[in-house]
C-alpha cells in the first residue's frame, strides 16, 4: 500500500463507519497525464446508491483539502466495485461462500492457475472451490486475483 492510500483510507475509515460502509479498495494511479484517486465502496446488502457515492466523495473531499496529502491534481471517483467485486479481505471471502468466484493463482494448483466456480468454503484461509467436477483447496496466498463472477 502505497504512503497516499494508507492516508486516504486513515481519512476514510471513520467516514465510511459513521454511514454503515465497507471500504472495497483504493486505487491511486496515473492515466496518461492525469492522477486518479479511486474509491470502491460497499455495504452488506451491496446495494449501494449515487448518494451513497456523492456523500462519500463530498465528505472525503473535505479532509482531502484540509489534510491535502496529495501534492498534484487529481480527480476523485468514488463508486460501487459492481457485479465482479474484487475479493481481498478474509471478510471478503466469506461473504463469498455460496457464490460464483474468479481465481487466479501465482503458482499452478492442480495444474491450473485459473479457476472459476461456485466457492463451497472458506476456513483457515484456505479456500475449496468447486469448479465443474473438480473440487480444488487453495490458500490464501496462493491467490494472485479473485474476485465475484457473473455466470451467463
Amino acid at each position: 500500500m502505497s504512503k497516499v492510500t494508507q492516508i486516504v483510507e486513515d481519512l476514510l475509515t471513520p467516514i465510511l463507519e459513521e454511514m454503515n460502509l465497507e471500504l472495497v479498495e483504493i486505487e491511486f494511479k496515473k492515466e496518461g497525464s492525469n492522477w486518479f484517486l479511486r474509491i470502491f465502496i460497499d455495504n452488506e446488502t451491496g446495494n449501494i446508491d449515487i448518494d451513497d457515492c456523492g456523500s462519500v466523495s463530498e465528505r472525503l473531499s473535505q479532509r482531502l483539502d484540509e489534510v491535502d496529502p496529495i501534492p498534484n491534481a487529481y480527480f476523485l471517483e468514488v463508486s460501487s466495485p459492481g457485479a465482479e467485486r474484487p475479493l481481498r479481505k478474509e471478510s471478503d471471502y466469506r461473504k463469498a461462500v455460496g457464490k460464483h468466484v474468479h481465481i487466479a493463482t501465482k503458482e499452478a494448483v492442480d495444474g491450473h492457475t485459473v479457476f472459476e466456480g461456485e466457492l463451497l468454503s472458506f476456513a483457515d484461509g484456505r479456500l475449496t472451490l468447486k469448479e465443474a467436477k473438480q473440487t480444488h483447496t487453495i490458500a490464501l496466498e496462493q491467490i494472485e486475483s479473485a474476485r465475484l463472477a457473473i455466470v451467463f
